[in-house]
């Protein structure tokens, strides 16, 4: 399982007009810790901002799964939020249990696209509540690399 962090990066960028402005960016990045969210960011970052930078924030999201995309256009991370209808046997209800999903995609036609195709294996029935754009710039996932004997 995952343990997800949203970090911000602040840094002085220049923009195409040659005038330096502070930017801030939001990232993912699934990691053990808040220092290691840390450290692990300035590590995915070192190479991509010239001069300083300081992850100027970080908490922790509940993500409980995250799509990705092959495609190239994909360039924008959209927050869904997925209600999984479940029945309760004591009170003899149905009850929605809301989960939160990450989707990348190009827009908001493709995120639901790529939602739905991610979604297809689930035995369970759902409904997507909301489809939102994130300020998301990126996300650092750890590999997870399993031995065989």
């Amino acid at each position: 399982m995952y343990n997800w962090f949203e970090c911000k990066i602040k840094y002085d960028k220049t923009g195409d007009d040659g005038i330096i402005k502070t930017v801030t960016e939001a990232y993912l990045v699934d990691a053990l810790s808040f220092t290691e969210a840390e450290a692990r960011m300035n590590t995915e970052m070192k190479p991509f901002i010239s001069g300083e930078f300081v992850v100027a924030n970080i908490k922790r999201v509940k993500i409980a799964e995250l799509f990705d995309s092959q495609n190239a256009g994909a360039d924008k991370w959209y927050r869904s939020k997925v209600n999984f209808v479940a029945f309760d046997d004591e009170k003899g209800i149905e009850k929605k249990v809301p989960n939160t999903m990450y989707v990348k995609a190009a827009d908001m036609k493709e995120a639901l696209t790529n939602l739905l195709d991610g979604m297809k294996g689930s035995m369970a029935d759902y409904e997507v509540a909301s489809i939102v754009e994130t300020a998301i710039m990126d996300v650092f996932q750890q590999e997870i690399i399993v031995k065989e004997d």
